[in-house]
């Protein structure tokens, strides 16, 4: 397949996404969001479009897509509702921790079934007293014979209740191992509970809980990759989670971006729209540039990583700036739509509040510039 075939059935996909989400997603959002309940009939109508599988290879029963094609995708679901796209994240990433480091066992057994959407993932790396502190594990699995021992509290776990596959990070005797925990949907199952469902500010409507490990068995088969080798594995995963929030963040940024302007050329002060006003179209001119910004970094971090380069350093530069952009874009929507914008009447305040989310999540900014920091000065060093 050329390049232009490849990049023409990526702008079909893209579009389709977008005409489900114009459909389907903007018209209840607001209304599911508000009610903080998940949305049932928009994840089946998002399975039967392929998006559980959109990188998992066509011989495991998926697209087989490139990333560039997953954050056009996930780029349109935060356009309409961010939530969506935490839905598919977390499943992507443990989908991708057993592509990149699973066995063709593990692969032939795990894949197919998360590719249809009919085993949902969710990755679990963060703990209570853990969250970018990583290496303050202590979740422990303890090797008994062909099986290992799972004791602990994970944070934060995204899908957590209605997962049937979570990639797990815990403490072996070799240190932190990657393992995968099959589990029926639910809030208990075979010593997992699901302890807390955590309150949120925006990202409503997908669950974020904290599980609980209590003697719980996991067989030795389940081990991605060696063991005491999945801090580096997990976190490599982490580049595509990045790389996600940083096109969640672009939507969001442009539908707030599109609010705006909309409304702009609707209000009236003074005898005129207010986009004629000098100090909005100021703002305007603002926004749209680093909207675009975030975007082509965005695309930059995603084109590095399909090409398999390193990209530690561009998937923190698109994170920091698209999510920075995106909390920037929802706060200078919110003025434009004046007192509107403070009810929520508008979905104006829905993005406000999302938009946090991507400030914090995956490893929160202040810890992008330090990961950007170091990269650089590996890099400048001749150690990357």
């Amino acid at each position: 397949m050329t390049v232009d075939e490849q990049a023409e059935i990526r702008q079909e996909i893209i579009e389709t996404v977008r005409r489900f989400v114009a459909k389907e997603v903007i018209p209840v959002a607001s209304h599911f969001e508000h009610e903080d309940t998940f949305p049932t009939e928009i994840v089946e109508q998002m399975r039967q479009l392929g998006l559980f599988g959109v990188t998992i290879p066509e011989a495991y029963g998926g697209l087989g897509l490139d990333l560039l094609t997953y954050i056009g995708i996930i780029e349109e679901l935060a356009y309409g509702w961010m939530s969506l796209t935490g839905i598919v994240n977390t499943h992507t990433m443990a989908a991708t921790l057993i592509m990149t480091h699973g066995t063709e066992e593990q692969q032939q057994r795990w894949l197919p079934s998360m590719a249809t959407g009919e085993r949902r993932g969710a990755l679990s790396l963060s703990e209570p007293d853990a969250g970018s502190d990583t290496r303050n594990l202590s979740c422990r699995a303890q090797r008994d014979g062909d099986e290992y021992i799972v004791n602990g509290t994970k944070a934060w776990v995204t899908n957590g209740e209605r997962a049937s596959i979570v990639a797990l990070a815990a403490r072996t005797e070799e240190g932190i191992s990657a393992l995968i925990v099959e589990k029926e949907p639910g809030p208990a199952f075979e010593g997992i509970a699901v302890s807390r469902h955590v309150g949120k500010l925006g990202y409503r409507g997908v669950e974020t809980v904290e599980m609980a490990y209590v003697d719980h068995r996991i067989p030795v088969g389940n081990l991605i990759g060696e063991a005491g080798r999945g801090l580096p594995q997990i976190l490599s995963v982490l580049e595509i989670g990045r790389i996600n929030i940083a096109a969640r963040a672009v939507g969001v940024a442009r539908a707030a971006f599109d609010a705006a302007l909309a409304y702009a050329q609707e209000r009236v002060t003074m005898g005129k729209p207010i986009i004629e006003h000098q100090a909005i179209q100021l703002k305007i001119a603002d926004m749209a540039t680093k909207l675009e910004a975030a975007r082509l970094l965005t695309k930059n971090a995603a084109e590095r990583k399909m090409a398999g380069l390193r990209c530690d350093v561009e998937a923190g530069m698109a994170k920091l700036f698209a999510s920075e952009t995106a909390l920037e874009l929802a706060t200078e929507a919110m003025r434009i739509h004046g007192g509107m914008g403070y009810t929520t009447e508008l979905p104006v305040e829905r993005y406000y509040r999302d938009a946090p989310l991507m400030v914090i999540g995956e490893g929160t900014n202040e810890i992008q510039r330090i990961v950007i920091a170091r990269g650089l000065l590996a890099r400048a060093q001749g150690r990357a």
